[in-house]
């Protein structure tokens, strides 16, 4: 793979063209106040998949920037009641947005068609088929790399300040992993508890997100000896709900 293809469509298997047409059982299913997160394996495929793994390295990995927010040591010896913890959002990754058009990584990504795939019709309309309901026009792009090691600590990814997301809004994750990834796993709460797991690392999966709600992704683990080669790609749809 030399270039992303102009449509997200042909990026699809079947089943993912049967749910961007609203027939599959995952079609809408945000749109249930109960259902709050997706994890969608065999919509994407597998060696377009492991293609554009390769391509996003190549052209994508050095217009990354280094995110990293350690837990800071006062969390611990500025604590003065026992039990009385408050963990700030931890994380390591390498970013870059992709709304910039000045920007080198937007550059990068329209060069080898990155941008068309993410501002085609039919990825906007698999996520509003995802959503259930209608989303605004404008939404906003973003390019994410797990490395060995590299994860997000819990957090909740709410805005309250934002009066367009306050309510709610949708996150579309399309994941591509390098052949040297072993594994890593997203972790999200049910009920109050931190008790679902999904495997996070597969070639094409499809995670969507019906934010606020708790949930954290492990560190990313690589296979022996390749872990300065594996790395999961994260590229990130977030979508406002239309009134």
């Amino acid at each position: 793979m030399r270039r992303f293809p102009a449509e997200f469509a042909d990026l699809l298997t079947p089943k993912g063209r049967a749910l961007l047409a609203g027939r599959h059982p995952a079609a809408g299913a945000l749109s249930h106040p109960r259902c709050r997160f997706l994890s969608l394996d065999g919509l994407i495929d597998r060696r377009q998949a492991l293609a554009a793994a390769l391509l996003l390295e190549k052209a994508m990995l050095p217009h990354l920037r280094l995110l990293e927010a350690p837990i800071p040591p006062e969390t611990i010896w500025g604590q003065t009641r026992n039990y009385a913890e408050a963990l700030p959002k931890t994380m390591r990754q390498r970013t870059t947005h992709l709304d910039n058009p000045r920007s080198a990584g937007f550059r990068a990504a329209k060069e080898i068609g990155l941008i068309g795939l993410l501002r085609s019709e039919s990825y906007r309309a698999f996520a509003t088929m995802l959503a259930g309901r209608p989303l605004k026009a404008k939404y906003g792009l973003q390019a994410i790399a797990y490395g060995a090691g590299d994860y997000a600590g819990p957090h909740t990814d709410h805005h309250p300040e934002e009066a367009d997301a306050a309510h709610g809004y949708l996150d579309v994750h399309l994941t591509f992993v390098t052949p040297g990834v072993r594994d890593q796993f997203l972790v999200y709460a049910k009920t109050g508890h931190f008790t679902e797991m999904a495997a996070a690392a597969k070639p094409g999966l499809i995670t969507a997100y019906r934010l606020p709600f708790w949930h954290y992704t492990t560190p990313l683990r690589a296979k022996a000896g390749q872990e300065e080669t594996a790395r999961r790609w994260l590229l990130l749809g977030t979508f406002l709900f239309r009134e």
